[in-house]
C-alpha cells in the first residue's frame, strides 16, 4: 500500500509512526507544553530523532468539550511551526485541521497532508483539499467535539463507521481528489463509548475493505484510562498495547505522543510477522 502526498509517495509496506505536535493551550494530554513556535519545532525535531515518519501539527484541540478557534488564530499557531519543520526536516508534515483557510495556509507553508476530524465536511474543505493536491485523512466522528461524548449511539459501530468512510471517499473522488491520496481513520474516542471503541478495535480489519490505508489515533486516550485506571501521563503501556493490536489488524499509520517506544514495539511486531520459521 502506498500513499501519494504532494509530489512524493509514502511507502506503507511497514507500519509508520506519526508524531503529534500540538500547538494548543488546551489539548487533553499536552496542551500548553509546546505553545510557542520555537518549542513546537523543537518538539517536532525531537520526534523525528525518535523515529517519527510523519509529523502532525494541530492548532485547535478536538478533545470533548473543546471550543472552536477562529481560523486566523489557528493559522497563526500552525503556519510558523509547519514552515520551520519543513525547512528543518525532510519528512512529511500533516496539518490537523477542518478549516479550508487553515488547510490552504498550511499547504503553502509546507504541509503535504491534511488530517481532518470532520472528513472534509466543513464548507469549502473538499474544494481546498482537492486544489491543494496533497494527501487527506478522513476521520469518522459522531457529533461535534464539544458534544460528541454526550450520548453516542450505534446499532453496529463497525459497519456504520465503514459506511461513513466509504461515503466520504466517494465525495473526495467526486471532488477530484485522487484515490491514491486518501487514507481513513475510524476516530477512536470521537463520539464513541468505551464499548464502541473496543468493538471498533476488534473489527478494525473490516476497514481494509475500503481499499485505502488506515490511520489510528489511540495514544493516551480515555479508553485506556478507564480500563487501567490511569491518568493521562501514565497511559504509555496501554497505548503501546493498542498500537500493536491496531497494526496486527491492518493499520498502516499510528498517530502517537510517545514516538520512541511506539517505534520499538512496532519493529518487534513487524519482525514476528515477517518470520518464516526457518
Amino acid at each position: 500500500m502506498r500513499l501519494t502526498l504532494a509530489d512524493e509517495t509514502l511507502d506503507l509496506s511497514a507500519p509508520l509512526t506519526m508524531g503529534i505536535v500540538n500547538v494548543t493551550p488546551d489539548s487533553f494530554s499536552d496542551g500548553g507544553c509546546f505553545a510557542s513556535p520555537a518549542a513546537a519545532v523543537a518538539r517536532g525535531l525531537q520526534l523525528v530523532e525518535e523515529g517519527a515518519a510523519i509529523l502532525d501539527v494541530g492548532g485547535e484541540s478536538t478533545r470533548p468539550g473543546a471550543g472552536r478557534v477562529p481560523a486566523r488564530e489557528e493559522v497563526s499557531r500552525v503556519v510558523p511551526v509547519i514552515r520551520g519543520l519543513a525547512q528543518a526536516t525532510g519528512i512529511p508534515i500533516s496539518v490537523d485541521t477542518s478549516k479550508p483557510e487553515v488547510m490552504e495556509a498550511a499547504v503553502e507553508a509546507g504541509a503535504t497532508m491534511i488530517n481532518d476530524v470532520r472528513a472534509l465536511r466543513t464548507g469549502g474543505a473538499l474544494r481546498a483539499a482537492a486544489t491543494a493536491g496533497v494527501a487527506v485523512c478522513l476521520m469518522h466522528m459522531q457529533g461535534e467535539p464539544r458534544t460528541m461524548q454526550a450520548a453516542p449511539d450505534y446499532e453496529n459501530v463497525v459497519e456504520e463507521v465503514y459506511a461513513f468512510l466509504a461515503q466520504r471517499i466517494e465525495a473526495c473522488l467526486a471532488a477530484g481528489i485522487e484515490e491514491s491520496r486518501i487514507l481513513v481513520d475510524p476516530g477512536f474516542g470521537f463520539g464513541k463509548t468505551l464499548a464502541h471503541n473496543l468493538m471498533l478495535m476488534r473489527g478494525l480489519g473490516r476497514l481494509l475493505d475500503l481499499g485505502r490505508p488506515v490511520l489510528v489515533g489511540l495514544s493516551r486516550k480515555s479508553m485506556i484510562g478507564t480500563i487501567l485506571d490511569r491518568p493521562v501521563g501514565e497511559r504509555l503501556w496501554g497505548s503501546l498495547a493498542l498500537a500493536v493490536m491496531a497494526v496486527e489488524r491492518g493499520a498502516s499509520i499510528v498517530r502517537v505522543h510517545d514516538v520512541a517506544p511506539t517505534v520499538d514495539v512496532l519493529k518487534m511486531a513487524a519482525a514476528v510477522s515477517r518470520a518464516d520459521g526457518q
